[in-house]
Protein backbone atom coordinates (compact mmCIF):
# COMPACT_ATOMS: atom_id res chain seq x y z
CA UNK A 1 0.00 0.00 0.00
CA UNK A 2 1.19 3.62 -1.10
CA UNK A 3 0.28 6.80 1.14
CA UNK A 4 0.03 10.10 -0.28
CA UNK A 5 0.54 12.78 1.59
CA UNK A 6 -1.08 16.03 -0.15
CA UNK A 7 -0.59 20.00 0.67
CA UNK A 8 -0.96 23.33 -1.24
CA UNK A 9 1.19 26.50 -2.13
CA UNK A 10 -0.20 29.68 -3.31
CA UNK A 11 -3.61 30.60 -3.50
CA UNK A 12 -6.13 29.02 -5.65
CA UNK A 13 -8.26 31.69 -6.41
CA UNK A 14 -8.18 34.32 -9.56
CA UNK A 15 -5.81 36.51 -9.17
CA UNK A 16 -5.19 35.60 -5.77
CA UNK A 17 -1.74 36.67 -3.83
CA UNK A 18 0.00 34.19 -6.20
CA UNK A 19 0.31 34.26 -9.34
CA UNK A 20 0.69 30.06 -9.28
CA UNK A 21 -1.58 27.46 -7.31
CA UNK A 22 0.62 24.51 -6.40
CA UNK A 23 -1.31 21.37 -5.09
CA UNK A 24 1.87 18.65 -4.71
CA UNK A 25 1.58 15.00 -2.75
CA UNK A 26 4.13 13.08 -2.04
CA UNK A 27 3.77 9.14 -1.98
CA UNK A 28 5.60 6.57 0.00
CA UNK A 29 5.31 2.94 0.60
CA UNK A 30 3.54 2.70 3.71
CA UNK A 31 6.47 -0.13 5.17
CA UNK A 32 8.85 2.89 4.55
CA UNK A 33 6.57 5.41 6.47
CA UNK A 34 8.57 4.75 9.97
CA UNK A 35 11.66 5.28 8.27
CA UNK A 36 11.03 8.46 6.48
CA UNK A 37 9.28 10.15 9.70
CA UNK A 38 12.74 9.45 11.72
CA UNK A 39 14.76 10.87 8.97
CA UNK A 40 12.60 13.73 9.47
CA UNK A 41 12.44 13.94 13.13
CA UNK A 42 16.70 13.79 13.17
CA UNK A 43 16.60 17.06 10.80
CA UNK A 44 14.10 18.51 13.52
CA UNK A 45 15.81 18.04 16.50
CA UNK A 46 19.42 19.44 15.26
CA UNK A 47 17.54 22.54 15.05
CA UNK A 48 15.44 22.58 17.95
CA UNK A 49 12.49 22.08 16.58
CA UNK A 50 10.86 18.67 17.91
CA UNK A 51 7.59 19.98 18.68
CA UNK A 52 7.63 22.69 15.40
CA UNK A 53 5.80 22.10 12.75
CA UNK A 54 7.45 22.48 9.22
CA UNK A 55 5.45 25.34 7.24
CA UNK A 56 8.16 26.84 4.69
CA UNK A 57 6.47 30.01 3.89
CA UNK A 58 6.57 31.12 7.60
CA UNK A 59 9.96 29.83 8.19
CA UNK A 60 11.68 31.47 5.56
CA UNK A 61 10.23 34.76 6.38
CA UNK A 62 12.98 37.61 7.65
CA UNK A 63 11.96 38.67 11.28
CA UNK A 64 13.17 42.03 11.83
CA UNK A 65 13.49 41.26 15.75
CA UNK A 66 16.44 39.61 15.15
CA UNK A 67 18.47 42.42 14.03
CA UNK A 68 17.57 44.92 16.48
CA UNK A 69 19.14 42.64 18.81
CA UNK A 70 22.81 43.04 19.37
CA UNK A 71 25.17 39.87 19.07
CA UNK A 72 22.06 38.00 18.74
CA UNK A 73 24.09 35.25 16.53
CA UNK A 74 26.27 34.63 19.62
CA UNK A 75 22.92 33.84 21.88
CA UNK A 76 22.34 30.23 22.65
CA UNK A 77 19.21 29.82 21.63
CA UNK A 78 17.07 29.69 25.22
CA UNK A 79 18.46 33.95 24.98
CA UNK A 80 17.74 34.10 21.38
CA UNK A 81 13.76 32.87 22.04
CA UNK A 82 13.96 35.30 25.48
CA UNK A 83 14.92 38.49 23.57
CA UNK A 84 12.94 38.02 20.54
CA UNK A 85 9.55 37.53 22.49
CA UNK A 86 10.27 40.56 24.66
CA UNK A 87 10.64 42.53 22.11
CA UNK A 88 7.08 41.19 20.28
CA UNK A 89 5.31 41.33 24.05
CA UNK A 90 6.40 45.10 23.85
CA UNK A 91 5.01 45.47 20.33
CA UNK A 92 2.12 44.19 21.43
CA UNK A 93 1.23 46.10 24.23
CA UNK A 94 1.86 49.28 21.49
CA UNK A 95 -1.13 48.10 19.37
CA UNK A 96 -3.03 47.51 22.21
CA UNK A 97 -2.69 51.00 23.46
CA UNK A 98 -3.19 53.04 20.01
CA UNK A 99 -6.00 50.90 19.25
CA UNK A 100 -5.06 49.70 15.94
CA UNK A 101 -7.21 46.26 15.40
CA UNK A 102 -6.68 45.29 12.15
CA UNK A 103 -2.69 45.70 12.58
CA UNK A 104 -2.99 44.37 15.75
CA UNK A 105 -4.61 41.25 14.75
CA UNK A 106 -1.95 40.66 11.62
CA UNK A 107 0.71 40.92 14.19
CA UNK A 108 -0.22 38.56 16.55
CA UNK A 109 -1.07 35.86 13.70
CA UNK A 110 2.63 37.08 12.28
CA UNK A 111 4.00 36.37 15.58
CA UNK A 112 1.66 32.82 16.29
CA UNK A 113 3.01 31.49 13.16
CA UNK A 114 6.74 32.23 13.57
CA UNK A 115 6.67 31.62 16.95
CA UNK A 116 8.52 28.12 17.04
CA UNK A 117 11.47 29.38 14.77
CA UNK A 118 12.44 32.39 16.43
CA UNK A 119 15.55 31.23 17.55
CA UNK A 120 16.66 30.35 14.22
CA UNK A 121 19.20 32.81 12.24
CA UNK A 122 17.84 33.40 8.97
CA UNK A 123 20.88 31.28 7.13
CA UNK A 124 19.78 28.54 9.69
CA UNK A 125 16.41 28.24 8.77
CA UNK A 126 17.39 28.47 5.48
CA UNK A 127 19.85 25.26 5.81
CA UNK A 128 16.91 23.48 7.88
CA UNK A 129 14.66 23.71 4.91
CA UNK A 130 17.48 22.67 2.60
CA UNK A 131 18.54 19.19 4.61
CA UNK A 132 14.41 18.64 4.54
CA UNK A 133 15.01 19.04 0.74
CA UNK A 134 17.60 16.91 0.54
CA UNK A 135 16.26 14.23 2.49
CA UNK A 136 13.44 14.07 0.49
CA UNK A 137 15.84 14.04 -2.54
CA UNK A 138 17.38 10.84 -1.01
CA UNK A 139 14.25 8.80 -0.76
CA UNK A 140 14.19 6.65 -3.71
CA UNK A 141 10.73 4.90 -2.93
CA UNK A 142 8.91 8.31 -2.67
CA UNK A 143 7.29 9.44 -5.59
CA UNK A 144 6.28 13.50 -6.15
CA UNK A 145 3.15 14.20 -8.49
CA UNK A 146 2.09 18.06 -8.69
CA UNK A 147 0.39 20.39 -10.41
CA UNK A 148 1.52 23.82 -10.76
CA UNK A 149 -0.77 26.13 -12.46
CA UNK A 150 -0.13 29.33 -13.56
CA UNK A 151 -3.26 31.52 -13.00
CA UNK A 152 -2.88 33.93 -16.15
CA UNK A 153 -2.74 31.09 -18.54
CA UNK A 154 -5.66 29.27 -16.88
CA UNK A 155 -9.02 29.73 -17.90
CA UNK A 156 -11.70 28.27 -15.27
CA UNK A 157 -14.73 29.56 -17.63
CA UNK A 158 -12.81 27.07 -20.59
CA UNK A 159 -12.18 24.22 -18.40
CA UNK A 160 -15.37 23.71 -16.23
CA UNK A 161 -13.25 23.62 -13.56
CA UNK A 162 -11.27 25.58 -10.44
CA UNK A 163 -7.97 25.85 -10.35
CA UNK A 164 -8.00 23.65 -6.94
CA UNK A 165 -10.58 20.82 -8.73
CA UNK A 166 -8.05 20.99 -12.03
CA UNK A 167 -5.25 20.38 -9.96
CA UNK A 168 -6.62 17.91 -7.97
CA UNK A 169 -8.00 15.63 -10.43
CA UNK A 170 -4.24 15.72 -12.12
CA UNK A 171 -2.68 14.91 -8.89
CA UNK A 172 -5.38 11.82 -8.48
CA UNK A 173 -5.04 10.67 -11.73
CA UNK A 174 -1.27 10.34 -11.93
CA UNK A 175 -1.18 8.57 -8.36
CA UNK A 176 -3.62 6.15 -9.79
CA UNK A 177 -2.03 5.62 -12.62
CA UNK A 178 1.33 4.96 -11.05
CA UNK A 179 -0.56 2.25 -8.12
CA UNK A 180 -2.00 0.93 -12.13
CA UNK A 181 1.97 0.74 -12.90
CA UNK A 182 3.13 -0.86 -9.67
CA UNK A 183 0.35 -3.08 -9.83
CA UNK A 184 1.42 -4.51 -13.11
CA UNK A 185 4.99 -4.72 -12.55
CA UNK A 186 4.82 -6.80 -9.12
CA UNK A 187 2.04 -9.48 -10.02
CA UNK A 188 -0.28 -8.27 -7.25
CA UNK A 189 -2.55 -5.44 -6.34
CA UNK A 190 -1.40 -2.58 -4.69
CA UNK A 191 -3.75 0.22 -3.17
CA UNK A 192 -3.17 3.85 -2.06
CA UNK A 193 -4.43 6.15 0.01
CA UNK A 194 -4.47 9.96 0.10
CA UNK A 195 -4.00 12.29 3.20
CA UNK A 196 -4.18 15.92 3.41
CA UNK A 197 -3.42 19.00 5.21
CA UNK A 198 -6.92 19.38 7.46
CA UNK A 199 -9.04 22.12 6.05
CA UNK A 200 -12.82 22.21 6.29
CA UNK A 201 -13.82 24.32 2.78
CA UNK A 202 -10.73 21.91 1.03
CA UNK A 203 -12.31 18.71 3.12
CA UNK A 204 -15.39 19.24 1.43
CA UNK A 205 -14.90 20.20 -1.54
CA UNK A 206 -12.36 17.15 -2.06
CA UNK A 207 -14.09 14.54 -0.38
CA UNK A 208 -17.00 15.26 -2.77
CA UNK A 209 -14.64 15.41 -5.91
CA UNK A 210 -13.09 12.14 -4.75
CA UNK A 211 -16.68 10.39 -4.44
CA UNK A 212 -17.33 11.65 -7.91
CA UNK A 213 -13.90 10.45 -9.26
CA UNK A 214 -14.86 6.66 -7.91
CA UNK A 215 -17.98 7.25 -9.24
CA UNK A 216 -17.68 8.29 -12.94
CA UNK A 217 -13.27 8.41 -12.95
CA UNK A 218 -11.27 11.30 -13.62
CA UNK A 219 -10.84 12.66 -16.89
CA UNK A 220 -7.65 11.03 -17.63
CA UNK A 221 -8.71 7.57 -15.90
CA UNK A 222 -10.74 5.33 -13.72
CA UNK A 223 -10.21 5.04 -10.24
CA UNK A 224 -9.97 1.30 -8.92
CA UNK A 225 -6.55 1.44 -6.77
CA UNK A 226 -6.80 4.87 -4.32
CA UNK A 227 -9.35 3.80 -1.38
CA UNK A 228 -12.19 5.55 0.05
CA UNK A 229 -11.88 9.70 0.22
CA UNK A 230 -8.81 11.75 1.23
CA UNK A 231 -8.02 11.08 5.10
CA UNK A 232 -7.29 14.54 6.53
CA UNK A 233 -5.03 14.98 9.16
CA UNK A 234 -4.08 17.95 11.36
CA UNK A 235 -0.46 18.80 9.68
CA UNK A 236 0.60 20.30 13.14
CA UNK A 237 0.76 16.68 13.87
CA UNK A 238 2.05 14.64 10.84
CA UNK A 239 5.17 15.45 9.71
CA UNK A 240 4.92 13.70 6.13
CA UNK A 241 2.21 16.11 5.50
CA UNK A 242 4.34 18.99 6.34
CA UNK A 243 7.13 17.48 4.40
CA UNK A 244 4.28 17.89 1.40
CA UNK A 245 4.64 21.59 2.27
CA UNK A 246 8.51 21.68 1.07
CA UNK A 247 7.52 19.99 -1.84
CA UNK A 248 4.35 21.91 -2.97
CA UNK A 249 6.85 25.25 -1.63
CA UNK A 250 9.70 24.47 -3.73
CA UNK A 251 7.89 23.70 -7.10
CA UNK A 252 5.64 27.76 -6.61
CA UNK A 253 9.30 29.45 -5.94
CA UNK A 254 10.82 27.60 -8.75
CA UNK A 255 7.83 28.23 -11.19
CA UNK A 256 7.54 31.41 -9.80
CA UNK A 257 10.97 32.63 -9.36
CA UNK A 258 13.19 30.15 -10.81
CA UNK A 259 14.91 29.70 -7.44
CA UNK A 260 16.19 25.94 -7.97
CA UNK A 261 18.05 25.25 -4.90
CA UNK A 262 14.92 23.33 -2.93
CA UNK A 263 13.31 22.23 -6.65
CA UNK A 264 16.71 20.33 -7.45
CA UNK A 265 16.45 18.59 -4.45
CA UNK A 266 12.32 17.30 -4.70
CA UNK A 267 12.43 17.04 -8.60
CA UNK A 268 14.92 13.87 -8.02
CA UNK A 269 11.51 12.33 -6.39
CA UNK A 270 9.09 12.98 -9.40
CA UNK A 271 7.61 10.16 -11.29
CA UNK A 272 9.01 9.07 -13.94
CA UNK A 273 8.70 6.55 -17.26
CA UNK A 274 11.63 5.52 -17.61
CA UNK A 275 13.65 8.88 -18.29
CA UNK A 276 11.26 10.90 -18.87
CA UNK A 277 9.00 13.50 -16.20
CA UNK A 278 5.27 12.41 -16.12
CA UNK A 279 4.20 13.15 -12.62
CA UNK A 280 4.90 16.82 -12.19
CA UNK A 281 2.74 18.95 -14.52
CA UNK A 282 3.29 23.39 -14.98
CA UNK A 283 -0.23 24.51 -16.91
CA UNK A 284 1.75 27.54 -18.66
CA UNK A 285 2.55 29.47 -21.77
CA UNK A 286 3.45 26.58 -24.57
CA UNK A 287 6.89 28.84 -24.68
CA UNK A 288 7.50 28.10 -20.97
CA UNK A 289 11.05 26.85 -20.45
CA UNK A 290 11.49 25.89 -17.41
CA UNK A 291 12.54 21.96 -16.50
CA UNK A 292 9.38 20.65 -16.09
CA UNK A 293 7.95 21.92 -19.64
CA UNK A 294 10.70 20.85 -21.20
CA UNK A 295 10.71 17.54 -19.81
CA UNK A 296 6.92 17.39 -20.31
CA UNK A 297 7.67 18.06 -23.87
CA UNK A 298 9.85 15.57 -24.15
CA UNK A 299 6.79 12.68 -23.25
CA UNK A 300 4.89 14.17 -26.16
CA UNK A 301 7.74 13.47 -29.22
Amino acid sequence: MYLCYIDESGTSQIPGTSSHYILAGLTIPIEKWKQFENDICAIKKKYDLMDSEIHTAWILRSYIEQSKIQDFEKMDYTTRKFEVTRIRNSKILKLQQIGKSDVLKQTKKNYRQTDKYIHLLKDERKKFVFEIAEQIGKWNDAKLFADCIDKTYYNPQKSGKTTDEEAFEQVVSRFEQFLNAVSNKEKREVYGLIIHDNNETVAKEHTNLMKAFHEKGTLWTRIKRIIETPLFVNSELTSMVQVADVCAYSLRRYVENNESDLFNQIYKRADRNKVSVVGVRHYADNKCLCEICQNHRKNKI
